[in-house]
């Protein structure tokens, strides 16, 4: 086998968190030969063409890019084979045909925002914290058919602070998943990693994670407030919480919560007009801290208050 820093590595991802993997691996030393990312799409009101960060990274260190429409395409595949990759790594990317994970002699590794196999799937993040667990982590596997599925490599656990939120976690996650790419990579090359399959827990035992619609992320005042809090929490700050006042929607990013014994009918809202907005949860009040209205941008409770008349 081939020394550390002798792979031929190319990596596959598209958004910011993908980048923090591909800089540390980078960093580490290794051969990272090219970058596999999504074609440009425009975006933005004046619809500019934007490139991906993992793109905009591999433009910046020289590194060559390939974005192809289709995984399939055999040009690509063709191509993707001229670098002789000893290993592919890949990060927060799309579905990958067996032609492609199956290419390099030493697999495709891949690492993913939870603790496998718990949270399989395309919102571990946020799915975590809407279900209130108190920890988390990243791991690394190899990939197999069947999505999130692989043999485990490693696992690094990370914490979930009643103060976090999806947005706080994903940074978290990001940076120790980085550092355990690298980890992994070092191990294999050393003989050092033992495999674990994970078809050894029932299906009946698992949580799962699955990809986060809108109709996902309307605030069900019927919840008791505990579970209020960590839907808010878990779809801050993308996509939000939502929910309505005087037939507009409003987006919830921070709230607390006070439990009572005898609380109004779900859904009943109260304000002061000043600083106080609130809406009872099954066993309490939720406070609104921060809120964003259609048309508007986000904004403190105070301040979207002065503003706002019902």
């Amino acid at each position: 086998m081939k020394s550390f820093h002798e792979l031929r590595i190319v990596f596959f991802g598209t958004p910011d968190f993908a980048v923090a993997t591909l800089d540390a691996l980078v960093q580490a030393g290794l051969n990272v030969v090219a970058v596999v990312t999504m074609p440009d799409k425009p975006a933005g009101r004046g619809k500019h063409i934007q490139f991906s960060p993992v793109k905009e990274y591999g433009l910046a260190h020289n590194i060559p890019v390939l974005q192809p429409e289709k995984m399939k395409n055999p040009t690509f595949v063709e191509e993707l084979r001229s670098y002789h990759a000893d290993l592919q790594v890949v990060v927060a990317f799309r579905m990958m045909p067996e032609v492609v994970w199956n290419m390099p002699p030493m697999g495709t590794l891949n690492v993913h925002g939870s603790l496998l196999p718990q949270y399989r799937g395309a919102a571990p993040i946020n799915r975590a914290i809407m279900n209130g667990e108190t920890e988390t982590g990243v791991t690394t596997f190899k990939l197999k058919h069947e999505i999130d599925t692989g043999d485990i490599m490693l696992r690094h656990k990370v914490a979930i602070l009643p103060e976090d939120n999806a947005g706080t976690l994903h940074d978290k996650l990001m940076v120790a998943g980085a550092q355990l790419m690298v980890e992994t990579i070092q191990k294999v090359v050393s003989g050092e990693i033992v495999e674990i399959p994970q078809d050894n827990i029932p299906l009946s035992e698992l949580k799962f994670a699955p990809k986060i619609f809108k109709e996902d992320t309307h605030i069900n005042w019927n919840s008791p407030v505990k579970e209020i809090l960590n839907f808010v929490r878990g779809l801050s700050p993308y996509p939000a919480a939502y929910s309505h006042i005087a037939d507009k929607q409003i987006k919830v990013y921070t709230c607390h919560i006070e439990e009572l014994a005898n609380a109004p009918a779900p859904g009943t809202m109260e304000t002061d007009g000043s600083n106080l907005l609130r809406f009872s949860g099954a066993d309490g009040w939720v406070y609104i801290d921060e809120i964003q209205i259609e048309g508007k941008k986000r904004m403190d409770i105070g301040s979207f208050l002065r503003g706002f008349r019902a």
